[in-house]
């Protein structure tokens, strides 16, 4: 059984790692999807799409590279279009992994089966609190894996986000 996994990974961190664990217990294969793959680099999206493809290979270990492929998944305005778009990109999955509303109800229009994923410590484990972080000089860098952690700081990621 295949499932399918989109996030923004901005940047990837332990909490993803955990989904990526949860959603590979239930799943044969799992189909990664970077979320707004066309979007220019911003203060919400500081990372293009071959950076977060690389935190996320670089912060894995080779058995979980075997289970995953990672696709990039454009933003669009329309919905449907991008349920469509998505099935054009991604092989075939039989499961969706997700707690975004929208992202359940698309799919249960067309009876896939959305199952959550568990939080791991939510307020502390989020992207935007992670950025935060990095550009107010604190403690950051036990949130992410060791090679994400490597990659922010090798990209001068701090002054990438205080610039934007």
């Amino acid at each position: 059984m295949n499932g399918l996994l989109i996030g923004r990974f901005q940047p990837f961190h332990l909490g993803h790692l955990e989904a990526f664990q949860f959603a590979l217990s239930k799943v044969d294969k799992l189909w990664v999807g970077l979320g707004s793959s066309n979007k220019p680099t911003q203060k919400n999206n500081p990372f293009s799409a071959e950076e977060r493809k690389e935190m996320i290979l670089s912060s894995i270990d080779n058995s979980t590279k075997e289970r995953i492929s990672i696709y990039f998944i454009p933003d669009l305005d329309n919905h449907i279009k991008w349920i469509e778009k998505i099935d054009s990109i991604v092989p075939k999955f039989d499961l969706v992994f997700s707690n975004d509303e929208l992202t359940k109800h698309l799919y249960s229009t067309i009876s896939v089966q959305v199952t959550p994923i568990p939080f791991l410590k939510r307020d502390e484990l989020s992207g935007t609190n992670i950025r935060n972080l990095i550009i107010g000089d604190q403690k950051w860098d036990d949130l992410v894996p060791e090679g994400t952690k490597n990659f922010l700081i090798n990209i001068n990621a701090k002054e990438r986000l205080k610039n934007l």
